[in-house]
Parts: C-alpha cells; structure tokens; sequence
C-alpha cells in the first residue's frame, strides 16, 4: 500500500521502492557517508534522497520479541546517523516510520511506541504514519518531497 500511496503522488518522478544498496550522501561527487543499513524506500533515489523511509510491520506475530525491539534500535541507528550528517555537513535528509498490526504495537509493544515518540521528540525521524494514517498523510509528504527536486 506504501509504495502504491507514493507512486500515484510522485506523478512519474524517481523513486526507489525497494533499495537493494546502502543509502550514499555525496558531495561535489564524493562520498560523504553511507548509512549502516539499508532504507525500505528512497526518494528520488539511494543516492543523495530527499527522503527515507522504513516500514516496520509485524503481522501475525503471535509472539513479541527482539524482533520488534531490533527494528526500533535500528530506526534510531538510522536518526542518528541523518542527525550527524546534518550537524557535520549540513545535509538534510528527511526519515519517516510506518508502523502497522495493532497486536504488535497496542498489545505487546506500548513500551516500544514510547520508544518511538521518544525518537520524534529527539529529531531522529521526522514523521511517525501509523496505519490507516498513510492514506491521509503519506500522498502530501511526498508532493512535499517532489517540491524540492531541482
């Protein structure tokens, strides 16, 4: 749903659904840094993006473990890392969490969700879309992220 939501409002603009690579940061066509792990989607490219995002969906998960707790570690792996670039070389990069399946998160994993409101308030992601919240939000961040293409 995610990737369909972002390719009817890129309106035909670059986008990477499913990178297969590191995201790089360059300038004047030298790397500057390559994050730690690979991003669910970048937008317009893994190469210099405006914008990142992760998706963190744990359905049918009858039990709740490290697995829901590594994906969070690793988000704020990912702020990190765009918090750094920022502050040493004033590059941007906006990062998004989608989160989804109610059990997971609502029943099992409210600590975990705290963890994540802790993540925003921290700067580490800059929009957190849970659920149904994708349909309402997710096509005017990515006009949004359209803008900013030269």
């Amino acid at each position: 749903m995610i990737n369909m939501l972002i390719e009817v409002a890129a309106k035909g603009k670059d986008c990477n659904y499913d990178p297969r690579a590191l995201t790089t940061v360059t300038g004047n066509r030298v790397p500057l840094r390559t994050f730690a792990r690979r991003m669910d989607g970048a937008f317009p490219s893994v190469v210099n993006p405006i914008a990142v995002w992760e998706i963190k969906e744990y359905y049918y998960t009858m039990t709740f473990g490290s697995r829901v707790a590594d994906g969070v570690y690793e988000t704020l792996l990912d702020g990190m890392e765009i918090e750094e670039l920022a502050t040493a070389e004033g590059i941007d990069v906006l990062h998004y969490l989608m989160i989804d399946a109610h059990y997971t998160w609502w029943e099992c994993g409210k600590s975990y969700l705290c963890r994540i409101v802790d993540m925003l308030h921290m700067g580490y992601v800059d929009e957190v879309l849970v659920g149904r919240e994708i349909f309402s939000r997710l096509p005017s961040l990515v006009n949004s992220w359209g803008e900013k293409i030269v």
